[in-house]
Order: C-alpha cells, then sequence, then structure tokens
C-alpha cells in the first residue's frame, strides 16, 4: 500500500520536518558523487556496522576516526536507492508534519533522533556480529508512525491499493494502515530468524527489527514528550 496523503491538518509550519527531509536529500545528492568504491567505505564510516558497534561497546578499537556510537545519528541520513529514499521521505512527509505539530519543533527532533538511535540499537541487537551495514531514515520515521497511531488512530490515509494492473485510491483509518505497517515488519523480523538467508539485513535487505523497534519506542516516547497535550492555540479555547 501505498500513501497519498493524510485529511490531518496542522496549525503549525512544519519546519523541522522540510529541514529533515531537505537533510536526507542533500546526504544522498552527496552519496551520488562518490564512485561505487568510496561509497562503500563512506557507508562502513557513516552507517552502523553491527560487529564494528558491539567491538566498540565491548571496548575492542574498530580503526575509525569518529566513535562507532556516532553512526547510530548518521545512518539516519543514508539511503541505499533513490527508490529508499523516495519512500522514506513520502512517510515523513505525511505523517512527520502532525506529529511535530504535537510536540513542538524542539521535542520533536529530540524525539525523532531517538527513536533513529533507539531503532538501530533494536536492528543491532539482533544481528550483533552482521558486517553488512544499515543505513536509513526508517527507524526514526516509524517512531514517527508509532507516535501518530496513538494520537490519530481515526485520521484517514488516502492509498493506493495495487491490485494487478489497477490502482484503486481509498481512504484507510490510520489505525489499520499503520497497524498492518507494524504487524508485517514485526512479521518479517521474527522470520527473519528461521530465513537469515532470504530476509532482513543478513542479506543486505531490510532492517525489519529497525523498523519494529521504532514503531514501539515511537510509541513510548510520544506521550513522554507531550504527545497528548494540547498545543497553545488549543489552550487558548481552553
Amino acid at each position: 500500500m501505498v500513501p497519498i496523503r493524510d485529511n490531518n491538518p496542522t496549525t503549525i509550519t512544519p519546519y523541522v520536518t522540510f529541514g529533515l527531509i531537505a537533510a536526507n536529500i542533500l546526504a544522498f545528492l552527496f552519496e551520488a558523487t562518490l564512485p561505487p568504491q568510496e561509497l562503500d567505505g563512506f557507508f562502513h564510516l557513516a552507517a552502523v556496522v553491527p560487529r564494528e558497534l558491539t567491538a566498540s561497546f565491548g571496548g575492542i578499537a574498530v580503526n575509525q576516526p569518529v566513535p562507532e556510537w556516532i553512526t547510530l545519528f548518521t545512518s539516519q541520513f543514508l539511503h541505499g536507492g533513490i527508490l529508499h529514499l523516495g519512500g522514506n521521505m513520502l512517510f515523513l512527509w505525511i505523517f512527520g508534519n502532525n506529529v511535530e505539530d504535537r510536540l513542538g519543533h524542539v521535542k520533536y527532533l529530540i524525539f525523532y533522533l531517538a527513536c533513529g538511535v533507539l531503532a538501530g540499537l533494536t536492528q543491532w541487537f539482533f544481528s550483533q556480529n552482521s558486517g553488512i551495514p544499515s543505513l536509513g531514515a526508517s527507524g526514526a520515521i516509524a517512531g514517527v508512525m508509532g507516535a501518530y497511531i496513538l494520537r490519530f488512530p481515526r485520521a484517514e490515509v488516502l492509498t493506493l491499493i495495487p491490485l494487478g494492473l489497477f490502482f484503486p485510491a481509498v481512504r484507510v483509518p490510520a489505525f489499520y494502515f499503520l497497524g498492518f505497517w507494524f504487524l508485517q515488519q514485526a512479521f518479517y523480523g521474527f522470520a527473519s530468524f528461521e530465513a537469515q538467508t532470504n530476509i532482513g539485513m543478513e542479506s543486505g535487505g531490510i532492517a525489519y527489527w529497525a523498523h519494529a523497534g521504532g514503531f514501539v519506542f515511537g510509541a513510548i516516547l510520544g506521550p513522554l514528550l507531550g504527545l497528548f497535550e494540547p498545543t497553545p492555540e488549543e489552550k487558548a479555547y481552553l
């Protein structure tokens, strides 16, 4: 299912969401300037390499110019291809503005980065000896989606549903759209235990545990940071 937009207006201009989208696009444009060998080296430097993170947690030097934990942040702005980038930015564009509206700019940025870090650690936990770089904004955006489903379960998401050669657009409540997405990520995460060579990071595929973990942590952190508090405009009418 491909979301197009939601019917959930905001009361602010989502500057942080715009900035995050711009930062991801700029990072991808930089990646596009690198030849393949340099790009691979850049990914090993700036993306999360689980076995290197494991070594650093154990106090073992990994011969990197920066502390390995920093990759939990830098990896959030890297993408493996234009479709990877485009899909992530589409979801961030649709769901991020409303969460930013509720949390405020500063808390939203803290929330977003924290969800990305916790999502990365979730994926690391299930693949601690993997040498495949883990990268992308998906974990942080999954956190945004976890907060969104709690705060706006009845908001409708205009969604394209592929049915063979036809792509009808239907309105789907966020609870069902995002709930189905989460269950799919969790299912494939559990399936990866039995099919490490076909599903998930061990094959260089999708980091499903980062998605599921980010979603759960977003649902936890959102309320703690004020997801259900009224906005200043709403307080004026109380």
